[in-house]
């Protein structure tokens, strides 16, 4: 019964043979062989058009190459107060921008909201030199709150940003979660939406070790060449980057897996109603949930060996919580079964 996160999963069968089958032989190095290029070429099929991908090692890395790559001189960067950059990377992205600075906003549900950007966008006046500049919008998707920006939220979003002439980032660390969860398309959710920038995320979601970055306009890629190599991110045998991507998109096996954890997720979520000793702290859009939970269900969950973390509950969670209550997160994956899930349930 694991539901700490979905990075404790492994790598999918299918995955994990075609690393095998790419550690034979030999093959042009640092992106230029045929399966990087050929795994290139599914990115644009998939999001319609002509892209440029980036093959990196992390999340970390993507996001933080991604905000570099549209640096400013004393660049603010707008992102929700609970966004994977600001709250867990180590700084990582201000020190890949050579000293940018996250700018937090609040939402409800993880969400960035338009006139919440639009204001704080608003107090860096451009003639005012020592308050630094607006340089990049960026949001997550799915959110750390477990839910999904729909189509019209992030277009909305864009045009906040655009009026500002400011570059859109998604962190899609889970962007095959969401994107099941909408039901749109990989180009609707992005580019068609504004979209400049992807972190696309493979790891949390059947991959060993594969993230990329997207960039929707090929002609601004020509310096992340540059910037992922001095990043320490340029992998010489970046064909097992690309091994991994091609298994995860042949036959749709990416979307088939995202629909599997969400579906557990959702399992997981009617069991929880049912119980009488947990509930929803919001609706979940994606694989990852958060419930308020009795604290002796809790503990006796734990001794049979459930392994999910207690969250902090903001005011207004905490307004709806018993003093024996707790606000916990579970995530499920690609190798959650039903009778992972219902295991749980018996046990609560």
């Amino acid at each position: 019964m694991f539901f700490a996160s979905d990075n404790w999963a492994g790598a999918h069968p299918d995955i994990a043979r075609s690393l095998v089958e790419a550690a034979g032989g030999f093959a042009s190095a640092y992106g230029t062989s045929d399966l990087d290029k050929r795994v290139e070429n599914t990115f644009c099929e998939i999001f319609e058009r002509d892209v440029a991908v980036f093959f990196v090692g992390t999340g970390t890395a993507a996001n933080s190459l991604a905000l570099a790559s549209v640096n400013r001189p004393g660049g603010q960067v707008f992102c929700h107060r609970e966004a994977h950059v600001n709250v867990d990377e180590c700084n990582a992205p201000e020190f890949f921008a050579a000293g940018a600075k996250l700018v937090p906003i609040d939402g409800p549900a993880g969400k960035l909201q338009p006139d919440a950007l639009a204001a704080a966008i608003g107090r860096f006046p451009p003639d005012f030199v020592h308050g630094g500049q607006p340089m990049a919008v960026s949001i997550t998707q799915a959110t750390e709150a477990g839910t999904s920006y729909t189509v019209e939220e992030i277009a909305a979003l864009s045009a906040v940003a655009k009026e500002a002439s400011l570059p859109l980032h998604m962190d899609g660390a889970r962007f095959a979660n969401a994107l099941v969860h909408l039901g749109a398309t990989p180009a609707e959710m992005t580019w068609k939406s504004g979209v400049d920038l992807l972190s696309f995320g493979g790891t949390k979601n059947g991959c060993w070790c594969a993230e990329a970055l997207v960039l929707f306009d090929p002609g601004k890629a020509d310096q992340m060449r540059f910037l992922r190599k001095r990043s320490a991110q340029l992998f010489s045998k970046s064909r097992f980057i690309s091994a991994q991507f091609d298994a995860y998109f042949r036959d749709g096996l990416w979307l088939d897996l995202a629909r599997h954890s969400n579906a557990m997720a959702a399992r997981l979520a009617a069991g929880f109603a049912a119980s009488g000793k947990a509930r929803l702290a919001w609706p979940t859009g994606s694989n990852e949930l958060f419930a308020i939970i009795d604290n002796d269900a809790m503990k006796a969950l734990k001794e049979k060996g459930a392994v999910f973390y207690p969250w902090p509950a903001g005011p207004q969670v905490k307004a709806r919580m018993a003093e024996n209550e707790t606000l916990v997160r579970l995530v499920t994956s690609f190798a959650t079964s039903e009778a992972d899930v219902d295991a749980f349930l018996t046990g609560l």
